[in-house]
């Protein structure tokens, strides 16, 4: 066995300095809130920045609030290979969802700066502006302005609930950079990789500490308006109402019909109704509510969206009502670059970890990476499936695993000196 091969991170120093980072803007059920461009997350910004200096990294931010931290390679012409991931989190966030993608790029860097390795190609930590779109929307905002899906000026336009922009709170921490979106010294990533808890229960349920992730589903969101008639509860005859929520309760059912139809990767929710007038003697006159359609191909998701435009057509005539339905969210399917994906399965496979290939049900900013990178996604294991809670949990070793994993994965496509 080689130096390389029998190289491994530091599991202490990680999980450290994952509980320090959780401390910053903690709360009291042992959760995290660290909201985009808030002070808690300038707090937590200005310290994994400090943690990357003291890597010797070189840190640059651009004119989104991405922030890339590069440990230079011994080849000045080559691409650099990345990683990252985000650490805003949702108002009842957990200590792992996105903040161990960055945490075990730092720990990779780290452990070749411990052991004295010199990579060929560069290597790039990422963490990306807003990946939860909790405060500001769209999600994945400041990845998917890296790839050049949104434009920079419309990113800095976009408004909070009390109207600040992402332009003005970038400025006021101190993150608003001067690079290019998209600008990285070389040019474009030869390769980029992210690490995360799975956010959801398979890998805990076939108890494999590594899932080699090879692609993620595509997602279709609406609003979806329908309208009746508000009347009284009493007076008014079954057979004469235009009951809105009738309509509604039904075309939620066929939103889990028209999933189960597109079983195993079809995934159908919706999780927000607002009832109008919203009284208990009123017939309600209209229902706004959401869906969310997710699959891993188009075919499937046009069928979904096809299938759902008719049969709510068809449920709201029967109750007499009307339908609008605006789609407000469109991410197609993504399936990772083989030979990224390949490096993570040799990894895992010559760490002697156990593995299983799985498809990630949510977004990450290693979707929108992936149409300018070639790109893969490493899962671990989080405790029940659960995410976006105080109560996430992950093992130590199992994040460890992970990273070990990320960094073979790395080093494989950066070559060692």
């Amino acid at each position: 066995m080689t130096q390389i091969d029998s190289l491994r991170i530091d599991e202490n120093r990680l999980w450290q300095s994952l509980m320090a980072l959780a401390q910053i803007g903690a709360t009291p059920k042992g959760g995290v809130c660290r909201i985009a461009l808030t002070d808690e997350d300038k707090a937590g910004r200005d310290q994994v920045v400090q943690w990357f200096r003291d890597a010797g990294l070189q840190v640059r931010v651009d004119e989104v609030g991405n922030v890339f931290g590069r440990r230079p390679g011994t080849d000045p012409q080559a691409r650099a290979v990345a990683t990252g991931s985000h650490i805003d989190t949702q108002p009842t966030g957990g200590k792992f969802d996105g903040n161990y993608g960055v945490l075990a790029g730092l720990e990779v860097v780290r452990t070749l700066n411990s052991h004295g390795i010199q990579t060929v190609a560069p290597l790039e930590v990422a963490f990306w502006m807003n990946e939860e779109g909790t405060r500001f929307t769209p999600v994945m905002m400041g990845s998917g302005a890296f790839a050049g899906i949104f434009g920079a000026d419309h990113i800095r336009s976009q408004q909070d609930g009390a109207g600040i922009t992402v332009g003005d709170e970038l400025a006021r921490i101190g993150y608003l950079g001067d690079v290019a979106c998209g600008d990285v010294p070389g040019g474009a990533f030869a390769a980029y990789f992210e690490a995360h808890i799975e956010q959801g229960p398979v890998l805990e349920a076939y108890d494999k500490p590594i899932g080699i992730v090879s692609g993620a589903l595509g997602q279709q969101w609406y609003d979806v308006t329908v309208t009746g008639m508000d009347a009284h509860a009493g007076p008014t005859p079954m057979d004469l109402r235009h009951d809105a929520m009738l309509a509604a309760a039904r075309m939620v059912d066929a939103v889990n019909r028209i999933a189960l139809e597109q079983a195993p990767h079809g995934r159908g929710t919706v999780g927000h109704l607002q009832v109008l007038p919203n009284s208990r003697n009123v017939i309600p006159g209209q229902v706004k509510f959401s869906v969310d359609f997710r699959n891993l191909s188009q075919t499937g998701l046009d069928a979904m969206d096809a299938a759902m435009r008719a049969e709510f057509a068809q449920l709201a005539a029967q109750c007499q009502c009307q339908v609008e339905i605006t789609q407000v969210v469109r991410f197609a399917p993504c399936i990772f670059h083989p030979d990224c994906v390949a490096s993570v399965r040799g990894a895992a496979e010559t760490l002697g970890y156990d593995h299983m290939d799985v498809v990630s049900g949510a977004g990450h900013d290693a979707v929108y990476v992936h149409s300018v990178a070639p790109t893969a996604m490493i899962f671990v294991p989080c405790k029940d499936g659960i995410s976006h809670n105080e109560i996430e949990d992950a093992k130590s070793e199992h994040l460890a695993a992970g990273c070990n994993v990320l960094l073979h994965a790395m080093l494989a496509h950066a070559g060692v000196a």
